[in-house]
């Protein structure tokens, strides 16, 4: 064989390498529409022995169900195991092409208000329950004050109130209005809000669309009952939040004693959906 017939071409090396391609900063599931980028996806589930599938470029039923034998198989950077619902966000991006291929995403600006509210919110991290498990303290007394709720006259939740009381101090910094609900339930400030007009967004539109993701926005978790669980999203990576939430607790807990900064929450574990006070 002659040395020109034993060349390989640029384009052949090129196919001859794994398909690799950044996170597209949505989620591919069934009648999202990008062929060229579904098809590389088909490619590596292939490759990674998920298949065989077709290469169609169209994300049908077989490409679903390899997803999801991907995500039995697979867990994210922590170890955790993946949700297994056949759709693509980026923790099941990142197990098939790597973390480096889910890049930061670029922060929105986000305004005054909000940036006042975090800084407030993370100046209470610490805060604890006098004495812990009491709904009590000299702090958690006043972010119940803020709602008009006297903590002496029973045990109150106070994670709605501790919102309310974070946006209220970072609006009397700034001599404008609060605009957050003044509550201390939270199933009620997530209703009251969509009353007054308040951006609603659920964890499937955030997951199709990383860019609705912001800092400052408010997460809402409804844990049945007539009962629910808020805090405020500081960072993300990926689709892991980086949260400060009152009334809350350490993982391995079960009883909410102070404020604390959490870094385990996923965008699909927030069941309600999120406020934007923009």
């Amino acid at each position: 064989m002659s040395p020109r017939a034993r060349a390989v071409s640029p384009t052949r090396r090129a196919r001859a390498k794994d398909p690799v391609l950044d996170y597209p900063g949505y989620a591919l599931k069934v009648g999202v529409k990008a062929p060229s980028t579904i098809r590389v996806l088909q490619q590596r589930l292939n490759q990674v022995g998920c298949g065989p599938i077709a290469t169609s470029g169209v994300f049908d039923r077989a490409t679903g169900e390899a997803v999801r034998l991907l995500q039995a198989r697979s867990v994210d950077g922590q170890g955790q195991s993946l949700k297994i619902d056949g759709v693509v966000g980026p923790l099941t991006w990142a197990a098939l092409f790597g973390a480096h291929r889910v890049p930061w995403i670029v922060h929105n600006p986000i305004s005054a208000l909000m940036k006042a509210t975090l800084s407030v919110a993370s100046s209470q991290v610490g805060v604890m329950e006098d004495p812990p498990g009491s709904n009590r303290g000299l702090k958690v007394d006043e972010y119940l004050n803020a709602v008009g709720i006297d903590p002496s006259t029973g045990s109150y939740a106070w994670c709605a109130a501790f919102i309310y009381w974070s946006f209220s101090q970072a609006a009397i910094q700034l001599g404008t209005a609060n605009p957050a609900i003044r509550t201390a339930g939270v199933l009620d400030h997530w209703k009251k809000a969509g009353q007054a007009g308040i951006t609603r967004l659920l964890a499937g539109q955030i997951l199709d669309d990383l860019s609705l993701l912001k800092p400052g926005l408010v997460f809402v978790i409804n844990t049945g009952g007539g009962r629910g669980h808020m805090g405020l999203v500081e960072d993300f990576r990926d689709d892991r939040l980086v949260t400060i939430e009152g009334n809350t607790n350490l993982p391995g807990d079960r009883e909410g004693v102070g404020v604390f900064r959490r870094s385990g929450r996923t965008i699909s574990d927030i069941n309600q959906g999120f406020l934007s006070y923009e």
